[in-house]
């Protein structure tokens, strides 16, 4: 890197003018490129090669001589559950068949120069009725040569562990891809599985040794609680992370044109205090290790197959929720499994399916609202959609494209059991969702 002198300050002061990134169409006003280049299905946020080189690159690829650097996204929702929630999943809701506006979000992504570009999106939540930031990263490139390998080396600064990641495996941009907060979810998810998003900031280093290497590692820390207000988060449910907490990537990429593959390792090691409270004095530790794989067959972009995978297993030292009479047992265990396949055919219908598996240790306080005292849930979620725009741009030009479709998630276990997971008659079942959404970008 010729200068991290100047690279660094000028990533933070990006960060002044800066917006989640699921499918920006500023950039493909920037490129020139139409949706289907970076995004598998013609819509975000599946990454083809392309756009992982153009992400890896720090959003720097330039055709048009300007771009405005601003983009909007808006999703609406219609969501109806097997049975009558117990209650409403949000207040102004009925406890089902409800008609959302999920959330409609403001974007500044965009490259300056050759080494420097990024996103930064502010979100107003249509469910909770309140704006925030949202997804953030911000990035500093250069190519350099290294004991003859061809190196692309860059710093993120960014406010979710993963959301930097290029592969839709990883927790930030894994399947389902679009959701909404009136849909019953259950309770346990390992940290990294979005715990601490938006609550947190992280720098990392990182290198993509030949297209094919990547090497990642960084550093995240919870900001002032008046920088958080300021932003519209807060760190009530994700707690406070003591000093910094280690991230690191490890993955190898090998592309064969018409198809390629990826296989890797991660991790996530926050000291964190619960829900901010320090009165016990110490913290609880968390160790994520995960390993993730894809593949995908893009063949001539008629026809184009992907499988993600990803499985995390989460060590827990609980000492201050223990201390602080939330947890039965000092050590506890948390486990993930996700796989998804989709295929698109002509970019434009495709099809998904994925399966989810949480389980982990009996814990009687942890867990005290589950019949059985456990976190363990697991089912399918299955997609069909229909992106009008993803093979040929809208007569509305490049920045303007759409996606309708149909989700619905069958459990076949919800926080603990499949039938009287609470003590109080409801099965998981009762919880399948059906979803139909509409999703505008431009």
């Amino acid at each position: 890197m010729r200068s991290v002198a100047k690279i660094l300050p000028l990533t933070f002061a990006l960060a002044l003018f800066s917006t989640r990134a699921e499918a920006v169409p500023s950039y493909a006003e920037q490129t020139g490129q139409p949706c289907a280049s970076c995004h598998v299905g013609g819509f975000g946020p599946q990454l083809t090669p392309f756009g992982r080189a153009f992400k890896l690159s720090g959003y720097t690829l330039r055709t048009a001589q300007f771009s405005v650097p601003v983009s909007a996204m808006a999703i609406f929702s219609y969501v109806h559950t097997s049975a009558d929630q117990p209650e409403p999943p949000a207040p102004h809701y009925a406890t089902n068949d409800n008609a959302s506006l999920d959330e409609a979000s403001l974007f500044l992504a965009g490259g300056i120069g050759d080494h420097f570009g990024g996103f930064a999106q502010f979100t107003y939540d249509g469910i909770g009725r309140a704006f925030s930031w949202d997804n953030l990263d911000l990035r500093a490139t250069d190519r350099v040569t290294l004991a003859g390998n061809d190196v692309l080396v860059g710093l993120s600064l960014n406010n979710n562990p993963s959301i930097q990641d290029v592969w839709n495996t990883m927790p930030g941009w894994g399947f389902p891809f679009t959701g909404t907060d009136l849909a019953p979810a259950p309770a346990a998810g390992t940290v990294i599985n979005g715990a601490v998003e938006t609550s947190v900031l992280g720098l990392s280093a990182y290198a993509w040794w030949n297209s094919e290497i990547y090497t990642e590692a960084g550093l995240y820390w919870t900001p002032s609680h008046n920088f958080l207000s300021a932003m519209g988060s807060g760190t009530d449910e994700s707690g406070i992370i003591q000093g910094s907490a280690p991230y690191v990537r490890l993955a190898y990429q090998k592309d064969y044109g018409e198809q390629n593959f990826e296989i890797g390792v991660f991790g996530f090691f926050p000291d964190i205090y619960p829900g901010g409270d320090k009165s016990a004095r110490t913290t609880d530790k968390y160790q994520d290790f995960g390993i993730d794989a894809s593949y995908q067959f893009m063949g001539d972009g008629k026809n184009i197959y992907q499988i993600n995978a990803r499985y995390t297993n989460e060590r827990q030292n609980l000492d201050a929720t223990f201390l602080l009479g939330g947890a039965a047992n000092r050590h506890d265990t948390l486990d993930e499994f996700r796989i998804d396949g989709s295929y698109y055919w002509h970019n434009q219908i495709g099809g998904s399916v994925g399966y989810f598996d949480t389980w982990g240790s009996t814990d009687g306080l942890l867990y005290a609202d589950n019949a059985r005292l456990k976190p363990d849930s697991d089912g399918f979620t299955f997609q069909a959609d229909y992106t009008p725009f993803g093979d040929e741009p809208s007569s509305l030009g490049l920045r303007f494209n759409m996606r309708v479709g149909v989700q619905y998630t069958l459990y076949t276990r919800f926080n603990g059991a499949t039938n009287n997971f609470d003590g109080l008659g409801h099965d998981a079942s009762d919880n399948n969702t059906l979803r139909v959404f509409v999703w505008f970008a431009f």
